[in-house]
């Protein structure tokens, strides 16, 4: 066996045992096993948000972007997400955690009655599942070289992986395991820049190497690849943290409202400087001086790579990085997947399907889910395989229109009606849908972040209307 998979399967069979310690918390209540019984402090909230943020957009799609482009630019993932999340902090956190509920459309129930609810946790199905498969397909490309197997292969592993610890642990499992991987990721990814950067003599080197080989002079501009792009990205960020269950679901597990507040804008600070980190070794990749880079055939293999590349890095030090990466990416599949399961459980099963379920039938209802969401996404994982920041933003776009939602039923509930909540829900997510079905048949391109900000709002004000003139003359009428 290599070193690399020594340090790795050590480090995550650590993280099993941790997993199973966490069994007999996380049974004894379905509030327990969801949202960890309403007991997280400043920190494990803070890191647990950050947890979520940092996985596979963060290390394998920030990399894939600065190695394809030669630039910073994929920065803006992490910079919009931080910056979300310090809005977060300061506008909804409190209103969340005070209503002491179990997911987005739990709040949106309260806000504006039961079909919004319904008809918003079906758009976040959608948007949380396509995460979902994306996070497990960068798992998979960290994985199928790792252990030279073939991807398909590493795709079933990976799922597997991920919904054993899930399945035992429940949220508490990921807020303890959030934390063991934050560490580890800082501290792998962090060692291999140090070393890469030494190595090819510093910034200077690096800069001007990368000009060299066709990148622009203001490579590390975030904004590099212009206002439209950069303000999608933001836009996106900002917007899809308000309304992303797995982001918001530690914060529903936060002590009170104060610190659900304080862990959202701590968490910002972790989430920013880690993409950072990252894209610079997707940069020192790109220079070609560890290793000839005609042999990445797929963008999505060069921080592996890299980081199994002796003239790089130590093995052991490689081996810690690697695991690292592992643990950003699960610790972020993890919760997405939980967040898929969590909206299922509360927002389908005993939201719709039984409503008086009793609180056994939803532990043992959430642990099925587990299963059933990971089955799910393995064959969307396998078929769909296109740009992970591409595909994270599709999710993006779907939970921006229920950030808009959200902050209007919070702060201007008289300028929204439940009849232009559903028609948001509704119309903004097909419009999405048909953009992404032109773009696959080369009829035309939108930015999928725009189209669904501008579709929330023209349907919003449809549905004002209908609520105005239509609806007021059949109650009128009876």
């Amino acid at each position: 066996m290599n070193t690399y998979l020594i340090v790795i399967l050590s480090y995550f069979a650590f993280v099993t045992l941790i997993s199973v310690l966490t069994k007999k918390v996380a049974s004894r209540s379905s509030a327990d096993f969801l949202i960890a019984g309403r007991n997280l402090g400043i920190i494990t909230c803070a890191v647990v948000v950050a947890a979520e943020w940092l996985g596979g957009m963060s290390t394998i799609g920030v990399s894939e972007r600065a190695y394809l482009t030669g630039t910073l630019q994929p920065i803006l993932y992490n910079l919009s997400t931080a910056a979300g999340m310090v809005i977060i902090g300061f506008t909804v956190a409190r209103h969340y955690r005070d209503k002491n509920v179990h997911t987005v459309s739990e709040m949106l129930n309260t806000l504006f009655g039961h079909q919004a609810r319904t008809y918003s946790a079906i758009a976040f199905l959608i948007a949380y599942i396509t995460l979902a498969y994306v996070q497990l397909q960068t798992c998979a490309s960290v994985m199928a070289p790792l252990f030279g197997i073939d991807w398909i292969w590493a795709v079933f592993i990976a799922s597997v992986l991920i919904t054993i610890y899930t399945y035992i642990g429940g949220m508490h499992a990921l807020a303890i395991t959030g934390i063991m991987h934050v560490i580890a990721m800082f501290s792998g990814i962090g060692i291999a820049l140090y070393i890469g950067l030494d190595k090819i003599n510093g910034f200077e080197s690096l800069t001007t190497r990368l000009i060299e080989l066709g990148s622009p002079e203001n490579l590390y501009n975030p904004f590099s690849a212009g206002f439209s792009r950069a303000f999608s990205l933001l836009l996106g960020g900002v917007l899809g943290g308000m309304a992303g269950q797995a982001s918001i679901q530690p914060i529903f597990a936060a002590r009170n409202a104060k610190i659900a507040k304080n862990a959202a804008i701590l968490s910002a600070f972790i989430v920013a400087p880690f993409g950072i980190m990252v894209a610079l070794l997707g940069l020192i990749g790109k220079t070609g001086y560890f290793f000839d880079t005609s042999i990445i055939t797929d963008p999505k293999m060069v921080l592996p790579t890299l980081l199994t590349t002796p003239e790089f890095i130590h093995p052991v030090l490689g081996g810690l990085a690697l695991a690292g990466v592992l643990a950003a990416i699960l610790s972020t599949v993890g919760p997405v997947n939980f967040a898929v399961v969590t909206i299922a459980t509360k927002d389908i099963y005993q939201g719709i399907i039984k409503k008086g379920a009793i609180d056994t039938e939803l532990i043992a209802t959430a642990r099925r889910l587990v299963l059933i969401v990971n089955l799910i996404t393995i064959p969307l994982a396998i078929i769909s395989r296109g740009g992970i920041l591409d595909a994270a933003y599709i999710s993006y776009a779907i939970r921006a229109i229920g950030a808009i939602v959200i902050v209007m039923g919070i702060y201007a509930k008289g300028w929204i009606t439940a009849d232009a909540v559903k028609a948001a829900f509704i119309g903004g997510t097909l419009a999405i849908m048909f953009v992404i079905t032109a773009g696959a048949l080369n009829w035309f391109t939108l930015d999928k972040t725009f189209v669904g900000v501008g579709a929330a709002i023209v349907f919003i004000i449809l549905g004002n209307l209908w609520t105005k003139f239509v609806r007021k003359e059949d109650i009128q009428s009876c």
